[in-house]
């Protein structure tokens, strides 16, 4: 068994969906959950979240459903979509980012639907496990910190979107790539042949103009 660190964001219902369905790695990884802010990721990236491009929101949400329907996963969707995740994830953190924790706040949001932007339900969930006072707890300068250097950590490993695997050097983007998990951890060689170094390497061949360019 090997262990994982497993980067997410509370409002990513795709980490919701990898993580509901870890067993899939049963006795090849344990993931070590690790809370980041994935604005601050798309901020340092330059990069647009999915359901800030107009026409592939619904996409995606489309695709979340039904990725939750061949998985076997309950999935119901907040009030509002995206929102401000920063005091579930200082939640999380003043939990020790348990998988009692991970797994309640993602219910809350995923599963029952509920707003977790709401500091009654963050309270009704920490009480639950064993924290008194939550509004005091996420506000505690030493939790923000722990956040903030959970996420410039993952940016500085090259994690740019969640859920990410990371075993080593080697990143795994998306719930989607649990299949690609499970292969490397099976035959890591497959993932080291001569055409995957290549692809390092490959020369870019054109760079589309922006904004900021």
């Amino acid at each position: 068994m090997r262990d994982a660190d497993w980067y997410f964001d509370i409002v990513s219902p795709f980490s919701y969906l990898q993580w509901k369905t870890r067993d899939r790695l049963a006795g090849r990884v344990r993931l070590r959950p690790i809370p980041v802010v994935t604005g601050a990721l798309f901020a340092h990236w330059e990069q647009l979240g999915p359901a800030e491009v107009a026409p592939k929101r619904f996409h995606t949400y489309r695709t979340c459903q039904w990725r939750a329907r061949l998985l076997g996963v309950p999935l119901r969707f907040p009030p509002a979509h995206p929102f401000n995740p920063i005091a579930a994830l200082r939640l999380v953190v003043a939990l020790d980012a348990s998988e009692a924790a991970v797994d309640a706040v993602f219910d809350a949001a995923f599963a029952e639907g509920r707003d977790v932007t709401d500091m009654a339900v963050l309270s009704a969930i920490g009480s639950a496990l064993g924290l008194d006072d939550v509004a005091e707890a996420i506000a505690r300068p030493e939790i923000k910190h722990k956040l903030r250097a959970h996420t410039e950590a993952a940016i500085a490993r090259g994690v740019f979107g969640v859920p990410t695997v990371a075993l080593g050097d080697a990143l795994f983007w998306g719930e989607d790539m649990t299949a690609m998990v499970i292969d490397y951890c099976d035959d890591p060689t497959a993932f080291d042949t001569d055409e995957m170094r290549r692809l390092r390497t490959l020369p870019v061949g054109i760079e589309r103009k922006t904004a900021r360019s």
